[in-house]
């Protein structure tokens, strides 16, 4: 950023990363996946599909919506946290005090790495800033985030379901269920695979073979 650049001119991050996409977009496919296998083994007749996809699409629909609002609650928790240290460390005079508050916040794998004099500099930083808001609130990129979740959630009811109500042979339309699947599961894999540093087709593979065991888990237990 050049020395001139605001905040504000900075290009903005997405409001959700290929961590938050590929996480979501599996547990959605678990869920559809679980559902329509459950219901498969009982169901039959012309109405089968219709079944299926309804049963999928209305559970989807309620994670969707639950994993939205938890995230906007998780989002608002950890601001609410953040802005709570800044607010004590504005008001705290002894600036060693300040110093262990951002010590006591720093991830224990960089703690090797920032020293008390960096943190010191930090610690000046927040102390001087006239810009700290009165308490934490959300921004609109909090709910287009959770938006997001919840599309992506329900989306992937699709690829999973929608073979039922083309294919009127169960057993057809449960087969190609699963090949769609396992690809989702595979390109979401490929593209973790490739946002971590890994191997594309191995973190592909090996979430091709995750989703197996925790779909067969999930039924196992119930789920």
């Amino acid at each position: 950023m050049a020395a001139g650049d605001s905040p504000q001119e900075r290009a903005r991050e997405p409001v959700l990363d290929t961590v938050d996409r590929v996480s979501e977009l599996c547990f959605g496919l678990f869920m559809a996946l679980t559902f329509v296998g459950t219901v498969s083994a009982t169901t039959g007749g012309d109405a089968a599909g219709r079944k299926m996809l309804y049963t999928a699409f209305g559970c989807n629909l309620a994670w969707g919506l639950a994993d939205a609002v938890m995230y906007l609650v998780r989002t608002i928790a950890d601001r609410a946290r953040r802005h709570a240290l800044a607010l004590s460390i504005q008001r705290e005079r002894d600036a060693a005090a300040g110093v262990r508050a951002l010590r006591e916040r720093l991830s224990t794998a960089l703690d090797p790495f920032v020293s008390d004099a960096d943190l010191e500099a930090i610690r000046k930083r927040i102390a001087a800033s006239t810009s700290l808001p009165e308490r934490a609130r959300f921004m609109r990129g909090d709910f287009l985030a959770a938006l997001g979740i919840f599309i992506i959630i329900v989306l992937s009811t699709f690829p999973v379901a929608a073979p039922f109500v083309l294919v009127t042979h169960v057993p057809t339309a449960l087969l190609i269920s699963r090949v769609l699947t396992l690809a989702m599961l595979f390109f979401c894999g490929f593209a973790l695979g490739g946002y971590a540093g890994w191997s594309g087709w191995k973190a592909g593979l090996s979430m091709m073979a995750l989703g197996v065991l925790l779909t067969m888990a999930i039924i196992a237990l119930g789920g």
